[in-house]
């Protein structure tokens, strides 16, 4: 499988390098050069499906931000805040070769009884979950689309 696979997301005009005989791109949010990784070539089109197709805005996203978990260190892959600085939106990025499967949805709930966002998204590129949850009523809902950053 092609590491630069097409996914089910719009395709964006990357500026890819080759150096070392990896390939690079340059990551706009964390503002420096990266490898691309299948995964990473996931999170780099969910962030820019965010912000082209969602209005998320560039400045209120956090890519690879950190968090302990049961004493462990973890990161999460994408987190959305609101203008008032409070997390909105986590997203779980996998390459497209892995499955979506409960161990995906584990990690994601995991990471959320730390971050208490009440919208989750799991992606590997060609199949993506959305998931409304209600902390006050300990309960969740899958959606069929994520909404945009003004409809919350």
């Amino acid at each position: 499988m092609s590491l630069l696979q097409p996914l089910a997301l719009p395709p964006y005009p990357f500026k890819i390098t080759e150096a070392n005989g990896q390939l690079t791109l340059f990551d706009e949010l964390r503002k420096r050069t990266i490898i691309i990784t299948p995964e990473e070539w996931v999170r780099q089109h969910f962030v820019q499906y965010l912000i082209n197709q969602k209005q998320y805005p560039k400045a209120l996203m956090r890519l690879e931000g950190g968090l302990k978990l049961n004493g462990m260190s973890r990161r999460t892959d994408i987190v959305v805040f609101n203008r008032q600085g409070e997390r909105i939106l986590m997203v779980e990025c996998k390459a497209p070769s892995v499955n979506i499967d409960q161990k995906v949805f584990d990690q994601i709930a995991r990471y959320n009884m730390a971050h208490k966002v009440s919208l989750l998204v799991v992606t590997n590129g060609l199949s993506h979950y959305y998931c409304r949850v209600d902390h006050k009523a300990g309960s969740y809902q899958f959606i069929h689309d994520l909404p945009g950053f003004n409809e919350l």
